[in-house]
This record gives C-alpha cells, sequence and structure tokens, in this order.
C-alpha cells in the first residue's frame, strides 16, 4: 500500500529530488508566464484589429479627414493601429502646410516619415512578449528533459547501489519522476510554440495592412500639397 501511495502524482512529486522538483518550478512558472502573455496578447491584438477595421471604414466613407482627424484625437486612451499612423500622418501634413514654404514632396516625404515612425511603434507594441513566448516554446523541453535525464541517472545509480535487490520499486519513483518532467516540459512549450505562430502572423498581416495604408495615405496627402500649392 505504502508503493501504491509513494507511485501517485502526489507522492512523486512531493519525494523527488531537488534538482527535479527545481526543474518543475521553472517548467511551471514558464507555464504560468506563457499563458498571461498568451491572454493579454490576444485580447491587444484583437483590439487593435477591430479598432482598424473600424477607423478604415469611417476612412474610406469619404468623410472630411479633418473631421476624422478631430474624432480620432479625442478618442479614450489615444489611436491605435490604422488611427495612431493617420493622426501621425496628417498632424505632420498640418504642419507642413502651415510653414507655406515646403514643396509638395518636402511636405509628403515629411508626412511619410511620421507615419512610418507611428507604424513602427504600433508594430513594436504588438510584437512585445512574443519573443518570450519563443523563448518558453524552444527551451521548456530541454529543461524537461533535463529532469528525465536526471531522473533515469538517478534510477540507474539506485539500481547499482541495490543491485542484490533491486524491484521495481527501486527504479520505478525517480523514472516516474523523470516522465513528469517530460510532460511538464512539453505542456509548457506546446501552447507557447502555437500561440507564437499564431500571434505573430496576425502580427505580419497587420502590418501588411498598415503598409498598403500609408501608401494609399501618403497618394491622398501628396495630391492635397499639389492642390494648396497651386491655388
Amino acid at each position: 500500500m505504502q508503493a501504491d501511495l509513494d507511485m501517485t502524482i502526489v507522492g512523486l512529486l512531493m519525494g523527488a529530488s531537488i534538482p527535479v522538483m527545481v526543474v518543475l518550478l521553472l517548467l511551471v512558472a514558464a507555464s504560468i508566464m506563457s499563458w498571461s502573455i498568451i491572454f493579454a496578447k490576444r485580447s491587444l491584438i484583437r483590439r487593435t484589429k477591430d479598432a482598424s477595421d473600424e477607423f478604415e471604414a469611417a476612412f474610406w466613407s469619404g468623410g472630411d479627414l479633418n473631421t476624422l482627424y478631430q474624432s480620432t484625437t479625442r478618442g479614450k486612451g489615444g489611436a491605435i493601429g490604422m488611427a495612431s499612423i493617420f493622426e501621425a500622418g496628417f498632424r505632420e501634413f498640418n504642419r507642413q502646410v502651415q510653414h507655406g514654404d515646403n514643396s509638395p514632396s518636402k511636405i509628403v516625404e515629411e508626412c511619410r516619415r511620421a507615419m512610418h515612425v507611428a507604424q513602427m511603434r504600433e508594430v513594436d507594441r504588438l510584437g512585445q512578449g512574443l519573443a518570450n513566448l519563443a523563448t518558453i516554446g524552444s527551451t521548456s523541453p530541454y529543461v524537461g528533459l533535463f529532469g528525465t535525464v536526471w531522473g533515469i541517472m538517478t534510477a540507474f545509480m539506485e539500481l547499482g547501489s541495490q543491485a542484490h535487490t533491486a524491484t521495481l520499486a527501486v527504479v520505478a519513483p525517480p523514472i516516474a519522476e523523470a516522465l513528469i518532467a517530460t510532460a511538464m516540459g512539453l505542456f509548457a512549450a506546446i501552447p507557447a510554440v502555437i500561440a507564437y505562430n499564431r500571434f505573430a502572423d496576425k502580427v505580419v498581416r497587420l502590418e501588411y495592412r498598415y503598409d498598403t495604408f500609408t501608401e494609399e495615405f501618403t497618394s491622398i496627402l501628396e495630391r492635397h500639397a499639389r492642390n494648396r500649392k497651386d491655388a
């Protein structure tokens, strides 16, 4: 009966060697960090995509750009996503126009630079935490493998020191510890890898949308700059 109790999951964890226990604690901490990043990143990307969809619909509805700019700047929490790029470009456009002595090409170049900076800031905000997911996904199996190797090594040491009375009850606990470490490493790694690939793809898709919008808005600003120059 005692052997049965020792072979339960709780019994194995309570009786695990210090190196295996350290490995398990590290993997639990990595898993908690991974899931916290996953939930936060999922919410951020969804909120950014929804805001960009809403702004893009308003932008192409044919309304006045000044009105759209004012509504964007009055938004709670500041503009995010595509609206942030628009805000940076149109603010720079107004600033350049007020100078009155810049050529249309100079105005457009400054607007493009401002939008590029805003875009880089948005992409960086979306990408924060993805490197941590990639690290957890790539290293957790190896951390679990260390626990596996240690457990198997301990099992063979027990087997060698008690060769005359070696039984399954002697080698089973350290081998079971090793299997738990392996399973925990996979438990931490698999969600992190899946989430990283999924979020990285979404960030790239949003970045493509930002690039397209920047080029289209640059063309609109160029037409406005030339019209002002000819007026």
